[in-house]
């Protein structure tokens, strides 16, 4: 009977090895031969696997899996996806392995302070929502629901272009001014007028995307759709313009001749037009390498965020962490500098913070606690990610933000 219970489970781990989702799915660590005494041959439950209440989440990625077992397969596998193989979300895991922390002690941990300042304003926490378009499909309250949960424990929030809520009615929400990531399109009127909106809400930041050229390749979503019965033709419409006047950001916008928000058509061409038209902070949401950041400072940006989009927007198999070492060194502490893609750990935002970024976004870990459990996913999400941080800074004797120093990380 063993024998053939062991051959089920190798056929079963050949077939997943085989999938595009392989990535995304959580095996414990029994089915790679790695055996736990405390629990026995079969070793630990997965992640997620008796999770029915937001507050029973241990780990965010208890929250992943809730969220696969709520969402449709499509919705699912576009929050998952990143670009063919998903070798650049692969990398962005792995490359935190690539840092160790040096930990320090007998210094007073007592009281851990995590509170960070951008743009002269003073935050709790140096975790920031990055910006995640589409959130209503993972849950009706969207956007909503993330901008009172950011309220809740006082976190910045980044609003997509791509919302499913208007910045109006985000900032209401939230109870403070939000930043406002905008995908740059080919028609400057429509930019123009997203970027006048979002000023007079009261946004005191536009973050461009500058690293997101093609939506092509993203084979994960793709194999998503098929494996999705639904007729979807209700919210993804194919008359022209159609997915963007159910943007609220589009309200009132002629999005008839508008096909695409890629930045294939971005040159630093578009940083001046913008800079001639606002009076918000910009910053760049997509730099990783020394060479693009000197640049930016030239041209005069306020702020910068490291990204390769969380995998979705190139292939390049090089993750933020890895990225990060040579942005700061150029930066020199001009401007912020902020990052996101692969942050999954306390200890993963504590390693960005040592090797010099001033705040650290996070994306889908707060979308998986809204597809688990609507705003209270998004309130554990943090409240887990916030907790595993201060955790880290106490046991590696740094009582504040400023503390974490590169001395505290080594490169493997």
């Amino acid at each position: 009977m063993n024998n053939r219970n062991d051959a089920s489970r190798r056929r079963f781990l050949e077939f997943l090895v085989g999938s595009p989702l392989f990535p995304y799915v959580a095996i414990p660590g029994a089915a790679f031969g790695q055996r736990s005494l405390a629990w026995g041959a079969d070793g630990p439950p997965a992640p997620g696997a008796d999770i029915f209440a937001a507050a029973q989440a241990l780990n965010v990625f208890d929250l992943e899996e809730v969220a696969r077992k709520n969402l449709p397969r499509a919705h699912f596998a576009y929050l998952a996806t990143g670009v063919e193989a998903d070798a650049t979300i692969r990398a962005n895991r792995e490359g935190f392995a690539k840092f160790q922390i040096r930990a320090r002690r007998l210094v007073d941990t007592s009281r851990v302070d995590a509170s960070v300042k951008l743009f002269g304003t003073t935050w709790p926490t140096p975790i920031v929502l990055a910006p995640v378009s589409s959130l209503r499909a993972f849950h009706p309250d969207g956007d909503i629901a993330v901008a009172r949960a950011a309220r809740a424990r006082n976190h910045l929030l980044v609003l997509s272009t791509l919302a499913t809520a208007s910045v109006e009615d985000v900032i209401a929400a939230r109870g403070a001014p939000v930043w406002f990531q905008l995908y740059p399109t080919a028609d400057w009127n429509i930019t123009r007028a997203l970027v006048k909106r979002a000023e007079a809400a009261g946004c005191p930041v536009v973050a461009i995307t500058v690293d997101n050229p093609t939506s092509a390749g993203r084979e994960t979503a793709a194999r998503g759709r098929r494996l999705d019965s639904r007729d979807c033709s209700t919210c993804h419409s194919t008359e022209p313009g159609g997915f963007y006047r159910r943007k609220p950001m589009f309200d009132g916008i002629d999005t008839t001749k508008l096909t695409s928000t890629l930045t294939a058509h971005l040159t630093w061409d578009f940083v001046h037009r913008l800079q001639d038209i606002t009076s918000m902070k910009i910053v760049l949401k997509g730099i990783v390498t020394a060479e693009d950041a000197t640049l930016a400072l030239s041209h005069g940006v306020n702020g910068l965020i490291v990204s390769n989009h969380g995998g979705r927007g190139e292939e390049s198999a090089r993750s933020t962490i890895e990225a990060l070492p040579e942005v700061i060194e150029v930066i020199g502490g001009k401007i912020p500098v902020l990052i996101d893609s692969g942050f999954r750990r306390g200890t993963d935002v504590f390693k960005a913070l040592a090797l010099g970024a001033n705040a650290v976004c996070v994306g889908r870990p707060y979308a998986w606690g809204l597809a688990a459990f609507g705003q209270a996913g998004v309130d554990r999400s943090l409240e887990i990610l916030k907790a595993e941080l201060d955790i880290t800074m106490r046991s590696m004797g740094t009582p504040t933000v400023q503390s974490i120093t590169h001395g505290f990380v080594q490169r493997v």
